[in-house]
């Protein structure tokens, strides 16, 4: 069975390009089958992309980035320093593309989480979270985000609060010792924790 978090996708590839207007500035991003929400960017993406706290030059890691909406929203209005991390082989080809088209700087990697970064450097880590992946990976791509942060940095995730949110923002406060709402709209919940 094919999912947007397998890594080799086998539908047939057809790309087509949506436009989105993410805090008053317009992007277009390539999409395709095989990818997460493939027809238009998903709710929790956007409200993420809407509320993400992030200062101008960060280092910014968009973990599960799909087709790179969260990194290529840090590297135009937020001058970030992005790096985009998916494990689906399609996604990461998707993410790079978008790249060019919104005339951005940053890196795509292809790997399982983390595994091809390097520790404390970053500032933000952002992510809508596989959940559909199940609750053991989601739970691992926040225990390892501490890893990857520096001091003050900021893991910054998106869920519904009522399908899994609130067990991942419980996850979030044992792992940091700290988890706020930073916003809620349309059952989604963005939360964020403080590597102190």
């Amino acid at each position: 069975m094919e999912h947007y978090y397998s890594e080799q996708q086998k539908s047939f590839l057809k790309i087509k390009k949506i436009g989105q207007k993410i805090r008053n500035a317009d992007f277009e991003f390539c999409t395709s089958s095989g990818v997460f929400s493939k027809e238009k960017i998903d709710k929790g993406t956007l409200i993420l992309a809407e509320n993400m706290q992030i200062a101008k030059n960060s280092n910014v890691l968009d973990i599960g980035c799909g087709i790179g909406v969260l990194g290529i929203v840090a590297a135009k209005l937020f001058n970030a320093n992005v790096v985009m991390g998916d494990i689906n082989k399609r996604a990461v080809m998707l993410a790079r593309k978008n790249i060019t088209l919104n005339n951005v700087k940053a890196e795509v990697l292809h790997g399982n989480l983390y595994e091809k970064l390097n520790k404390n450097d970053f500032d933000v880590i952002l992510s809508n979270p596989p959940q559909t992946a199940g609750k053991e990976l989601c739970f691992k791509l926040i225990e390892e985000s501490k890893n990857y942060l520096k001091y003050n940095g900021s893991l910054q995730l998106v869920a519904r609060h009522k399908k899994g949110g609130n067990t991942l923002s419980k996850k979030m406060e044992e792992v940091f010792g700290n988890v706020k709402v930073i916003a809620k709209e349309a059952g989604y919940w963005v939360y964020l924790s403080e590597k102190e």
